[in-house]
Formats: C-alpha cells, structure tokens, sequence
C-alpha cells in the first residue's frame, strides 16, 4: 500500500513540475495508452490461464456481456448528457 501511494505522490508531483511542456504531456498520453493495452493483454491471459473461469464461461459470460454492454451504454448516455449540460457551445 505504501508503494502504490509513494508512487502515485511521486507521479503527482512530476505531472505538477512538467505540466507546462507539451512534449512531456503528449508522450504520457501515449505511454499512458500502451500501458492500459499491456494491462488489458495481461488480464486475457489471467483470464485464459484460469480454468475455473473458463469451465464456468458459460455462466458467466452471458452476465458479463449484460454488465458491459449497459456499463458502456450508461457511459455514453451519461457522457452525452454532461457534453450538453456543460459543454456545448450555445
């Protein structure tokens, strides 16, 4: 626990230091997106790799498709609304 906040304090204040350069921000977009990549190719694996998931698929799946689709289509209804209520140029 205490490394995860060290290094999230550490982040915050590097971000804080260099929020000014456009360079540094763009390349921790970019390192930012290929790390969620990394972490989600590595979730497939855990996932495959797990055999009482994958016996148990059957059950499972048909909850997990529900939950992401109404997960995604909450997300867009939601960030459609905040778009139009705060954002949109009258």
């Amino acid at each position: 626990m205490i490394i995860v906040l060290s290094l999230m304090s550490l982040g915050i204040i590097i971000g804080w230091i260099f929020h000014s350069r456009k360079k540094f921000l763009k390349l921790t977009g970019y390192l930012t997106n290929w790390a969620i990549y990394l972490l989600l190719f590595l979730l497939g694996i855990s996932v495959g790799a797990n055999e009482k998931i994958i016996a148990n698929f059957d059950k499972i799946g048909f909850q997990a498709i529900s939950l992401t689709l109404f997960a995604v289509g909450g997300s867009i209804l939601f960030s459609w609304a905040v778009y139009h209520i705060f954002f949109r140029k009258k």
